[in-house]
């Protein structure tokens, strides 16, 4: 529990900050989400639209400060990795 008025304040700064911060996060990570269902599924048609949406979502996310920019270049990296590797082993 905070003592002092100034965390008492922090604690209420910080409960805003969640609520404005968790819908964002949320709406990425879903994203993210349905677009490696739909890379594993092996629909590559829907995959690369859902791919750019993840994309900018997770962009959008850093924009706003909810999560660091070096937190959406990784996982941005990490869903384009799983996508073209999916498109190299359909076409070979």
């Amino acid at each position: 529990m905070p003592n002092t008025k100034s965390a008492k304040k922090q604690v209420r700064v910080s409960q805003r900050r969640q609520q404005r911060n968790k819908p964002v996060r949320s709406q990425a990570k879903t994203m993210v989400n349905k677009a490696e269902e739909i890379v594993f599924s092996g629909k590559l048609d829907e995959a690369h639209s859902a791919v750019t949406t993840a994309v900018s979502s997770l962009d959008k996310a850093a924009q706003k400060g909810v999560i660091h920019p070096n937190n959406a270049a990784r996982r941005k990296s990490r869903l384009l990795k799983k996508l073209n590797k999916a498109l190299v082993e359909s076409k070979g």
